[in-house]
Formats: structure tokens, sequence, C-alpha cells
């Protein structure tokens, strides 16, 4: 693609985005731009600051940058944590700033809640269309956890997968559940859409398992993964933070989406201090996989387990094709 060109600076609300965003194009775009772009993408670590206004508040900023003539943008995202925040009121919220790196213009505002949903998402869909076996190809997909994230992920291994004809829902507050459920059903009337009483029996029946939990112990026992399965973990993003067991990542073969992933996801963390998985064990990264130079599934039996912590490279890839989606949508 060419340099930015000059336009009136933008504020991309969440409407708007999953409008200029739709998962077949952003999960596309991550397949090229991963293996593309990741080695020339800078992404400095996370900086935290406390805030005074109210209890245990936080603003994060985590910037990237790119100067290859194809991606020419540098990128700000914000978040704010404000626990004590009513339940009516999001303890999360984010937005992301884009710039051109050619100039430093600044371009765009991008809700940051949205787009870091919907980037999430593609990422395990992507991951998730890269390793299961094309002979065998996936009919029943098991979700743990009905929060925000949950739709997304459902509707994104939907996108990339359309073999799916069966989604199975767990989480701990049966309301949340039904919500899910029906919000699923309505979408997907063609979909079977059930709630199951225990992870147990989700991960027993399942050909893709996603897990996008808080969860610090383990709810995925690997014993019950079905040959041939695969096992996409989103939740986990810090070493006390645990979705599966030791024995789920004995038996499958295991990606990372980046190297972020061996010091942040507690599964990984964990696994290598009590000497269950090496970091040669873990076979290759997203961006590998996505460019062909390492070799996914081997069999249609064998297991695959794909950790995401998320980086500031998939929101720099995904605002950029947001912002260039927004433009070429005004000028049509």
């Amino acid at each position: 693609m060419a340099a930015p060109p000059s336009h009136p600076f933008v504020y991309i609300d969440a409407e708007a985005l999953h409008a200029v965003l739709p998962f077949p194009s952003l999960i596309s775009h991550l397949r090229d731009g991963l293996p593309a772009f990741s080695g020339d993408i800078h992404c400095p670590h996370r900086v935290s600051f406390p805030l005074p206004t109210s209890p245990s508040a936080a603003l994060l900023l985590m910037p990237s940058w790119c100067a290859h003539p194809s991606l020419p943008y540098l990128a700000l995202k914000a978040v704010t944590s404000f626990p004590a925040n009513s339940p009516r009121l999001p303890s999360v919220h984010a937005a992301v700033s884009l710039f051109s790196s050619a100039s430093g213009v600044p371009l765009a505002s991008v809700e940051g809640s949205a787009l870091t949903l919907l980037r999430t998402a593609a990422v395990s869909a992507l991951a998730a269309s890269l390793l299961v076996s094309p002979s065998r190809p996936p009919s029943t997909l098991a979700l743990a956890g009905a929060g925000a994230l949950a739709p997304y992920l459902a509707e994104a291994h939907l996108s990339a997968l359309p073999s799916l004809s069966r989604i199975l829902v767990w989480n701990r507050t049966k309301a949340k559940s039904a919500a899910l459920i029906a919000k699923l059903r309505n979408a997907h009337p063609g979909i079977s859409v059930e709630e199951v009483d225990g992870m147990d029996e989700a991960v027993s029946a399942a050909d893709i398992v996603s897990c996008a939990t808080g969860s610090q112990e383990p709810i995925v026992r690997g014993e019950l993964l079905r040959p041939g399965a695969h096992l996409d973990l989103v939740g986990s993003f810090t070493p006390a933070m645990r979705e599966c067991d030791d024995e789920a990542l004995r038996r499958g073969r295991v990606f990372i989406d980046f190297e972020a992933a061996m010091e942040e996801a507690g599964e990984l963390v964990g696994a290598v201090q009590r000497g269950v998985l090496r970091r040669e064990d873990v076979a290759g990264t997203l961006a590998e996989l996505a460019a062909g130079t390492v070799v996914g599934r081997l069999s249609d039996d064998e297991i695959t387990v794909f950790k995401s912590v998320g980086t500031a490279v998939v929101d720099l890839l995904a605002a950029q094709l947001a912002y260039e989606n927004y433009i070429a949508t005004k000028n049509a």
C-alpha cells in the first residue's frame, strides 16, 4: 500500500469500526500482514502509571510503529483501568491514536475497546484456520466464558471455519450464558447453540475449544481433549492466570501469537517452571504459521494448542485496515 493520503483527522467509533472491519477482511489482513511486517514493527514494553483519582486506577500506554513504506503508521494505544467504577460503567476503556510514521501527522482516533475485541477474536480464528485438519473439518466449537469477547470469538470462528454447525457455551454465571446463547441463536438460526453444565462435557465433545476467562485454575483438562482437537487459550495474560492444565500442553503441539506469551501466559510460564515444557517445544508463532515457515498440524489426530496474549503489532495492523477502509468508504 502507498503512504497514507492527506485527509482530515477522523474518529472511528465502535459502530463504524464493526462496519469497516468485517471478520473475513480482518482475518485475511492479519494472515498477510503478520508475516510481512512483524519484523518491521517496533513495540516497546507497555508503560503503566498509577492514577490517584480513583482506587487502583491506572493508565497503560502501548506504542507501536513501522517505517516500512507499505505500512507507514505509528499507533499509540491508551488504556484506562478504573476498577472502582459502578457496575453500569465499564472499568476498562481504550483508544488508539494513529499517526503517519513518515510525517508524524495525526490521522485518526479509533475506539480501542472494540478494536481489541475484533483483533483478538480474529487472531484466534486465524490460528484455528491454520491448525485444524483440512481433511477433517471441525463441526463443534466450545466457548469457555460468556464475557464481552465471547460473541466475537464465535463470529470470528464461524467466519473462518464455515464447517462449524454447533456451539457449546459454558460459563460460571448462568445468566451470562443464557444471554450469549440467545444472541448467537438470533444471529445464526442455522447453528445449534447449546449450554453445557461443565467444561468437561464441552471439552469432550468439541473439535475446537476456545477459552476467554480470567481463571487462575485450569478449566480445561487435557486428558479429555479429543484426538485432532484444537485448543485456543485467550484469557490469561499474567503468570498467575491459567486456563488449561499441564496435560493439555503435554498432549498438544503448542503455538503462540508472539514471544511475549512465554513471559506473560500463566499456562506456559508455569509449565516451563515445572519442567513440562521447554521453549524449544513451542512449534512456532502465528506469523511463522501464516508465512508457512513452520509446519502446522502434523496429522489428523494431533492436538494443537494456541496461546495468545496480544501485542501492539496486531493493534497497528487492525488500526491500519480500519483507517484505510474508513477513508475508502468516505471517498466512495
